[in-house]
């Protein structure tokens, strides 16, 4: 007869606490074989078999509650797709973790021991603007596949010329260089600044291993300094005024964005040009106010939104004509293909948060307008324009 062991002695096998063992039971997860005359718990082979399997799973990251409900019992697949969707979710928090730990060393590398709580206040909000600004990524990449890269859409905006001299303030991860090294015009010099502790740190990297690929006379070079402080003016001051100087996707960051575009305009060149994309009206919302016009859902926020960023808009026009003598507007876009419903409302919710109840309430009617469009068409392609101003001096 099977020897049955203690909940002592299975905990040793297991190399866990009876503590453990006990909740184990409490939750569901590890019920004993039997009872001793004394109404102990008792466990056998089988239980210990169990209790490594609870062990091993919870170790790799499964709440009890998933080891509970989906694998104790479950079968090879269920099993694999469980491990699959725990790797990506564990992927996914270390890549949070590491924006956090970067996010805290550009704080420190920049206030150099003279930190408040303002600071951290400030450190928490970029997180989440980070965070937000990767959402919008992997959507975009998602959904704009079959169209051309979005950055050599804005790298042809530029024109950028042979032998010019261009400034690119907040550089961070450079796809507009990484997407378009071997289009970069020859003899263009190319200074970036930004951070420690950003995506600059790793484009230095790459300047470095991929130099050798460069047209001929093409020279980056990445500078960290931050930019709302003095240093890296008096430092940008000393060098010969630049053609063009670059600001994009920066002023979301800023405490004081005029500010910066003030020191800007004074490193560009007579004749020179200045491009950022500084606020504009959200065209997702102009999409979607058309959508809820034509099903005839009344949203009247829609319309306040928009109001108030073509005031915002218009004011930032009206600032950047005090440093230019002309604003160019250009308008970069981009095809966004759908093949099922859910993902537009997903995209929806995005973009009106705060406001998600509304679209919840009226999903059924908006699944139904957008499922009758892709089953006529096969999907649905929505043209998106970005706004970037080319400021003239």
């Amino acid at each position: 007869m099977e020897k049955k062991m203690t909940s002592g002695e299975i905990a040793k096998k297991a190399g866990v606490s009876q503590k453990a063992v006990r909740l184990y039971d409490e939750k569901g997860l590890l019920k004993p074989a039997d009872y001793s005359e004394g109404n102990y718990r008792l466990y056998d082979k089988e239980s210990l078999v169990i209790l490594e399997k609870i062990v091993a799973l919870k170790t790799i990251g499964f709440s009890l509650e998933e080891i509970r409900d989906n694998l104790v019992a479950g079968d090879a697949v269920d099993i694999e797709d469980a491990l699959r969707i725990q790797l990506k979710e564990m992927e996914d928090r270390k890549y949070q973790t590491q924006k956090v730990i970067d996010a805290i060393n550009r704080t420190l590398d920049r206030k150099n021991g003279k930190l408040d709580w303002d600071d951290v206040a400030d450190m928490v909000r970029n997180i989440s603007l980070d965070q937000k600004a990767d959402e919008h990524h992997w959507d975009a990449l998602k959904h704009t596949s079959k169209e051309q890269d979005w950055y050599e859409k804005i790298f042809e905006m530029l024109e950028i010329g042979n032998g010019e001299r261009v400034l690119d303030l907040g550089c961070g991860y450079a796809k507009l260089w990484r997407n378009n090294w071997s289009r970069i015009p020859e003899g263009t010099g190319i200074l970036g600044y930004d951070i420690h502790g950003s995506w600059a740190d790793d484009f230095e990297k790459y300047v470095k291993e991929n130099k050798k690929d460069l047209p001929d006379g093409v020279d980056i070079k990445v500078v960290f300094e931050d930019l709302e402080g003095d240093k890296a003016w008096k430092q940008i001051d000393k060098e010969k005024r630049f053609s063009l100087v670059i600001a994009h996707y920066l002023n979301f960051e800023l405490k004081d964005p005029e500010k910066l575009i003030e020191r800007a305009s004074k490193a560009v060149a007579k004749g020179g040009r200045f491009s950022i994309n500084g606020p504009a009206v959200n065209r997702w919302k102009l999409y979607f106010k058309s959508v809820f016009d034509e099903i005839g859902l009344k949203a009247s926020f829609v319309g306040d939104m928009i109001r108030e960023e073509t005031k915002v808009q218009d004011e930032c026009d009206e600032m950047l004509g005090k440093y230019f003598t002309r604003v160019e507007k250009k308008e970069v876009s981009n095809r966004w293909h759908y093949d099922n419903s859910a993902d537009i409302i997903d995209k929806m919710k995005a973009v009106f948060e705060g406001d998600e109840k509304f679209i919840s309430d009226n999903e059924k009617k908006l699944a139904a307008y957008f499922d009758k469009k892709i089953k006529k068409d096969g999907e649905i392609v929505i043209t998106v324009d970005s706004l970037f101003r080319c400021c003239h001096k």
